[in-house]
This record gives C-alpha cells, sequence and structure tokens, in this order.
C-alpha cells in the first residue's frame, strides 16, 4: 500500500497519437504540485411544478466537460523531453552525439497542432489507495521557467485538457535517477545571435512561453467535449532579469529600445567526452519594456529588467535539451 498522503502520488505522461485518445504513461515524472482537475458545466431546469419548492435533481445536466490546471516541477536531467515537444510543438527525435550517450534535443517553436498528452494523476486516500484520474488531451497553454539565487530551476505548466477517464489502470511508477539543474549551472548570455557573451550581475531569470489556443471548440454531436484547441494568436514570450547594476549593458538596451538575442543555459556534469547534461533556452530577439533602475534606499541598486521576446526575421525561438534519454 502507499503512504496515505501526497507523499504516495505518481504522475505518469504519454504523447497521444489521437487527441483525447489514452494511452497509458511511458514516463514518470518527480513533481512539487498538481491541480489538474476535471471542470464540468451544468444546467438545472428551471420548471415550475404546483407545489415543489425544490429543483429536481434528474433534471440537472451536464452540458460541458473540460480539463483545466497545472503541474508544477523542477527541471530535470531526464524525462523533460514530452513536455518540451508539447510545449514548443516541432516532432523531436533525440539525436545521439558522436558515438557516446548523449542524446540532443532540440525543440523549435512551432504548431502545437495533434501535440496533446495523458496525464495520469495516483492520487492516495488516506487509506493508503490510490485512486486514479487519467486526464486525456492535455495541451500545454504556457509555461513558465525561473530560477534565482540558491535555487533550482523550475517550471509550472499550464493545461487544458479534454476529459477525466477514471476506468484506467493506475500504473505502476519507475524512476530514472534524476537530478535538478540549479542556479550554480546556470548562465545568462546577451548580444549578437550567435556571438552572445555572459551577461554579469545576474541573480534570477524568468522566461513565460505562452500559447495561446482556441479552447472553447465544443460542438455538437460530441457528447459535451471539445474538438482539439486551435492555436489563434501569436505566441507570447515575456520574462524577467533581476540583476545587481553592475553595468548598463541591460539600462542602454532600455533606452534605445535596441534589440538582443537571449541565451538561457545550464551546463551539468559531462554525460561523456565533452558533452554535458544541459538545459538552455534561446530567444533571437528580445526587447526591454522598464524604466531605468532607481534607487529605493542605500544598498546596492537591484533592477528587475521586464523584456518579450520577439522574431529577429530568420532565427526561432528554441529549447535544447542534452541528457542521456534515447527517446521522448
Amino acid at each position: 500500500m502507499a503512504i496515505g498522503s501526497g507523499l504516495g502520488a505518481q504522475i505518469g505522461i504519454a504523447a497521444e497519437s489521437t487527441y483525447g485518445t489514452f494511452v497509458a504513461p511511458t514516463k514518470f515524472v518527480e513533481f512539487t504540485k498538481e491541480s489538474l482537475a476535471l471542470k464540468k458545466t451544468t444546467a438545472q431546469s428551471a420548471g415550475m411544478a404546483a407545489g415543489r419548492l425544490v429543483a429536481l435533481s434528474s433534471r440537472r445536466v451536464v452540458t460541458q466537460k473540460e480539463v483545466t490546471g497545472s503541474i508544477e516541477m523542477e527541471v530535470t536531467n531526464k524525462a523533460m523531453g514530452l513536455f518540451l515537444q508539447a510545449l514548443m510543438g516541432t516532432t523531436v527525435t533525440p539525436v545521439q552525439q558522436a558515438v557516446t550517450t548523449a542524446y540532443l534535443q532540440t525543440h523549435t517553436l512551432a504548431d502545437t497542432w495533434g501535440k496533446s498528452l495523458s496525464i495520469q494523476v495516483g492520487i492516495p486516500m488516506t487509506t493508503g489507495t490510490v485512486t486514479d484520474k487519467s486526464l486525456v488531451g492535455c495541451k500545454i497553454i504556457s509555461a513558465e521557467f525561473s530560477c534565482e539565487v540558491g535555487g533550482m530551476l523550475t517550471v509550472s505548466f499550464e493545461f487544458d485538457g479534454k476529459n477525466s477517464d477514471e476506468t484506467q489502470t493506475l500504473a505502476a511508477a519507475s524512476y530514472s535517477n534524476m537530478s535538478p539543474f540549479h542556479f550554480g549551472q546556470m548562465g545568462l548570455k546577451t548580444g549578437s545571435f550567435g556571438a552572445e557573451t555572459a551577461l554579469d550581475g545576474v541573480r534570477k531569470v524568468s522566461v513565460k512561453i505562452e500559447r495561446p489556443q482556441a479552447t472553447d471548440r465544443f460542438y455538437a454531436n460530441s457528447t459535451a467535449l471539445k474538438a482539439e484547441p486551435i492555436s489563434n494568436d501569436l505566441v507570447k514570450i515575456t520574462g524577467s532579469i533581476e540583476m545587481d547594476y553592475v553595468a548598463t549593458t541591460i539600462d542602454d538596451l532600455h533606452t534605445s529600445d535596441g534589440a538582443t538575442s537571449l541565451v538561457w543555459e545550464f551546463i551539468g556534469p559531462i554525460i561523456a567526452s565533452t558533452y554535458a547534461e544541459t538545459f538552455r533556452i534561446k530567444v533571437p530577439a528580445i526587447k526591454f519594456d522598464d524604466a531605468p533602475p532607481q534607487v529605493d534606499g542605500p544598498g546596492v541598486v537591484k533592477p528587475t529588467f521586464s523584456f518579450t521576446g520577439l522574431y529577429d526575421g530568420t532565427n526561432l525561438t528554441a529549447i535544447e535539451f542534452m541528457s542521456t534519454d534515447v527517446t521522448l
């Protein structure tokens, strides 16, 4: 029996071949918090009958069903590929580096049509029995990555899903030996695309990628369930850099509204040869939105520069992930 608390919980994921059709988990991930849940829309009859003071239970109906919520987790050196593919949209096959055990995944920005996940959540009762919530048709609506001094690289994935299926069998969880990326491995570079240089004084970075989609595609003949969401707006890339005011590099870009390429990376231990565990976000053009640094006391000036990610006309935003994962 499992522990009768959140310590006995599990999350398994798998890529779907057909939107909303359950696929048993192929990867199990460690997480810190989840809020995935079935959301139902109901309608209650307003019909009146002589002497009846309360609406009839039998005349309440479910008119729509969908799944909403999020998963918060640390970004680890394994098992991130399916999430990154669902976020970015490109179909990715890990590429072996030379003849080593290192495999590179390059997730460039593309449409996310056809990129949905089955997510099976095991939720423990106090008795130790773990109940199954199998959520199908889960599409990533946004992801926010963040890391600060002394911390780990974390991510929060927001989902929109089709339905909750509680008739499936809870899969037995198995985990790879995973390690989180962290501040001690973090680097931030700015400059011309492909020739970025390290930016000094950085204390915290966050990047958010939003994938706007039409999540309201409820039609007749669909038993209250939605059709697969369709991209319906430009991708939104935003973020912030918190730093000590050691140079005017970013301040000058704010003043001129100039663009710079951004590379945010985490370089971990060597896997083999010269290939290291890597997580890297590359945004070819960002522009800064905030006002110049201000003095709010006698301490070190610590501005936070918010930015918007843009397209430079040639290069696409991408996430690179180097690990020992042979498959997503």
